[in-house]
């Protein structure tokens, strides 16, 4: 029986866990990155640096809740097969990991965080930086993850790590629970030795499964998308997470049915595809948000029907009736739909043929391609401007969109750049399209770059990030130059939060706090270019469209990560797919703006539908 620390085991562990699907092999944990601090120098960092570590490679990031970040890009990148671990000391380090967390959870991708903690013991107490609570010497800062974990313990003796590790390695990978999973390591239990059984640092494979659909469910799917004249597929990032988008293509091509797409499902049809209507919702484009206005079904496959994708509940029509296929019965019940609960591409298959011989008629289609041809001519004028002119955020995607090869990547988060994005960006590719919208956590853009990159390393990576965005975590830059992980990071400086800005001047709040100002309104001398510069990275400033174009053509033949630095107009928006958002408008004001937005916000709260007519067509026998 081996006898190694608590920390020692936790790595060896770690080192020798592997996830299969469809019989490819992959390391679960490839790779661990950290901070270190008394929480956890002496445990984790002792054990990575020992012969212990040399199956797990440690890497230096520069902040807690940028390395949660590049682990659940990484996860996205590998279709949740794989993630990394994470590991702090106690204190701010722990608290730092839980808006990653969040994010990992609410986007449904595994990631595994190793806290430090106060000691088992308390022989101790208070140790610096502990959270003295007179409820419980129990609780410390490291059960704040617990709200947003999927699977959260603490180790206070040896003899719990190994059935904890179990625990946390089958949420990990199991595509219904996943999601942030925490093991707080008390710091004195992790120097702790044990005698260890060997089978514990045995070789392990867990297996990924792709359950079937029961044939009841799809008997009833079935019966609703037959009987349906103006059906919809709303494809959602689970279409991608399991390698269903040829399937979802079949069924589509197959029946004529249209596909619209999530922000995490886009590009699971190619941009150009007869049937691919684009973005849907709040940002989507006019094509698909008529389409889903009028489809008297939908067919949500792989989405969890976020407030952007429903347009707060007003973009589907009343009598629209919904299908929902999913790997989780918690969001295949949601809009009172029919539930087919199950890997995507196995209920995309035996869905497709349950509807055999069945098709929408050519009318509709004809619609639907006459609908995208002219948003495409919306879209071509936003992309395209003035090559000798200042850029708008439009025209750097489209100048993004063009210089990136059909297998490169770009990566986006909060603003408005991911709105513009959705309803822009032309993909060849399922796995070009990165944008984290779902927690739309602002700084996740260069940390998830990272972890793009370290997934897919014959991949370019385009970073497009906001000014606003780029405060919030620069120094992944850093991380991104030390350890060789070359990116093409497109910095739009347009002083300020665009995004927010628009928003509070709509609700009357008449832009309060969105722009980089001082006291006096002028404006502030911050150099952001030269910055990034600082932080290790090569510059390249430009001032017009033309020049954008050439810098972006260097940077991604260059090396090393490249920092292109473009200012923008703030109040130049792009197109607008004419779908609504609950956001709520002051009911008083003295100002005339915020009444007039009021009296609009009533008037969209009136078409809201609550969609509780089942799907369901009933018992077809008599």
């Amino acid at each position: 029986m081996p006898r190694l620390t608590v920390a020692q085991a936790l790595v060896t562990f770690l080192a020798r866990q592997y996830s299969e699907r469809d019989g490819a092999r992959r390391r679960l944990i490839p790779a661990c990155f950290g901070i270190f601090g008394h929480g956890n120098v002496a445990g984790i960092g002792e054990a990575l640096a020992g012969p212990a570590g040399a199956e797990l490679p440690y890497h230096l990031c520069r902040t807690e809740q940028g390395m949660v970040h590049t682990a659940a890009a990484y996860a996205r990148m590998t279709d949740r097969l794989s993630t990394l671990a994470c590991t702090t000391s106690i204190g701010p380090g722990a608290t730092n990991l839980v808006t990653g967390a969040a994010g990992a959870t609410v986007n449904r991708l595994p990631v595994l965080l190793l806290p430090g903690d106060i000691f088992a013991t308390r022989v101790a107490n208070p140790v610096l930086q502990e959270l003295e609570d007179p409820r419980s010497y129990e609780v410390s800062v490291t059960d704040a993850l617990r709200p947003v974990s999927r699977y959260w313990d603490r180790i206070n003796r040896p003899e719990q790590l190994p059935a904890a590790l179990l625990a946390a390695m089958r949420v990990l990978t199991d595509p219904v629970e996943t999601g942030a999973v925490t093991l707080a390591l008390p710091q004195d239990v992790q120097a702790e030795a044990y005698d260890w059984p060997a089978e514990l640092f045995a070789e392990r494979v867990w297996h990924v499964p792709r359950p079937r659909p029961d044939s009841s469910a799809v008997a009833r799917a079935a019966r609703a998308v037959t009987a349906a004249r103006r059906p919809l597929v709303v494809a959602g990032g689970g279409v991608i997470y399991s390698g269903a988008c040829a399937a979802l293509r079949r069924f589509a091509e197959e029946h004529g049915v249209p596909v619209a797409e999530t922000q995490a499902g886009t590009g699971a049809l190619p941009y150009g595809h007869p049937l691919a209507l684009g973005a849907v919702g709040v940002t989507g484009t006019t094509a698909a948000n008529e389409i889903a206005a009028g489809a008297d079904l939908v067919i949500g496959v792989g989405t969890r029907y976020s407030d952007f994708t429903t347009a707060s509940g007003t973009l589907f029509g009343d009598d629209a009736r919904f299908v929902n296929v999913n790997i989780t019965g918690f969001d295949a019940a949601k809009l009172s739909g029919v539930q087919v609960v199950g890997d995507a591409r196995e209920s995309l298959a035996a869905l497709d043929a349950a509807c055999a011989g069945w098709g929408t008629e050519p009318a509709y289609r004809a619609s639907v391609a006459e609908l995208t041809e002219r948003w495409a001519a919306v879209a071509d004028r936003a992309r395209h401007a003035d090559p000798e002119a200042r850029p708008s955020q439009t025209a750097v995607i489209g100048a993004v969109n063009d210089a990136a090869g059909p297998r490169d990547v770009v990566v986006c988060a909060a603003g408005s750049m991911p709105g513009d994005l959705h309803r822009l960006w032309r993909s060849a590719d399922p796995k070009s399209y990165h944008v984290e919208y779902g927690y739309s956590c602002m700084g996740y853009e260069i940390p998830g770059g990272i972890g793009v990159r370290l997934a897919a390393p014959d991949r370019e990576v385009f970073v497009l990030v906001g000014d606003g965005s780029y405060l919030m975590l620069p120094s992944e830059l850093a991380t991104a130059v030390a350890e060789g992980v070359k990116l093409v990071v497109v910095l739009v400086d347009n002083q300020g939060f665009a995004s927010i800005g628009r928003l509070s001047e709509s609700v009357g709040a008449q832009r309060l706090g969105t722009a980089y100002v001082d006291r006096a309104g002028g404006r502030l001398p911050v150099d952001l270019g030269a910055n990034a510069a600082s932080l290790g990275a090569d510059l390249i400033r430009v001032t017009t469209t033309a020049q954008l174009r050439a810098a972006l053509a260097t940077a991604r033949a260059a090396e090393r990560t490249t920092v292109v630095h473009v200012e923008t107009d703030p109040f130049e928006a792009g197109p607008d797919g004419g779908a609504w958002w609950d956001v709520p408008v002051a009911e008083v004001s003295t100002t005339a703006q915020a009444r007039t937005a009021r009296a609009a916000y009533e008037a969209g709260r009136k078409v809201r539908r609550t969609h509780r007519v089942a799907g369901d067509l009933g018992d077809p026998t008599p």
